[in-house]
């Protein structure tokens, strides 16, 4: 059985039910939604207060899930499917929608501008959507990041990107531009599950982290 833990900074808050492993978690307004592996057509929906599972979301014509993120501006959803080529949408009450990213998405966030950012490995690219599916842009990853996994966008336009799968060579944390040409900050190494070293990185509070910690240290040649 997995546990679900809920952190602020330092510390534990709350643990959920045990279930099966946790593919991703997000919040909107009083709520916590949790994906859980293996489930492919429900969402588990919690009480932010009291921890206690409120009913369950279906999802309907999902394969699986890969990740989830949500946009308090926009009162919605955000779900990628793992093993086909949508982004599933459910609004505050529900309902649900998909469209179609023509590639496989994977790790998702929301930047400032309220857009869907769309991380697709097999093609290394980043895909900014509106909330209603209409592609904004696409942008192209240097070569050498391999299997981006997740991406989010600094205030200033860059993109902070996670990469390296489980058999890729090198994993790592690195800063790009805005049109995904060139790397401005990395921090990388081989795969490990030690100090100053990334296991298949993918986690959206370490990108956060790691958007600060890249622009106060020297650049990692690529």
């Amino acid at each position: 059985m997995w546990l679900c833990c809920l952190y602020t900074v330092g510390q534990v808050v709350h643990t959920l039910a045990e279930g099966r492993p946790v593919q991703g978690v997000t919040s909107l307004a009083d709520k916590i939604y949790v994906l859980r592996d293996g489930e492919r057509h429900q969402v588990e929906v919690y009480d932010v207060n009291t921890y206690r599972l409120q009913r369950r979301l279906t999802v309907p014509n999902s394969s699986g899930f890969a990740d989830m993120t949500s946009c308090e501006h926009r009162r919605c959803i955000y779900i990628s499917d793992d093993s086909s080529p949508y982004i599933h949408k459910l609004n505050k009450h529900g309902a649900t929608t998909r469209w179609d990213v023509y590639d496989q998405p994977w790790g998702l966030s929301v930047n400032s501008a309220h857009h869907l950012i769309a991380t697709c490995p097999p093609v290394c690219k980043i895909k900014e959507f509106n909330t209603h599916g209409n592609i904004i842009r696409e942008i192209k990853l240097p070569d050498h990041v391999i299997s981006p996994r997740h991406a989010i966008q600094s205030r200033t336009g860059h993109f902070v990107v996670c990469y390296g799968g489980e058999d890729d060579l090198v994993h790592s944390v690195c800063m790009v531009t805005a049109d995904g040409r060139h790397i401005v900050h990395s921090h990388r190494g081989i795969p490990g599950s030690v100090a100053h070293r990334y296991d298949a990185p993918a986690c959206t509070w370490r990108l956060m982290t790691m958007s600060a910690y890249l622009l106060q240290t020297p650049s990692t040649a690529e």
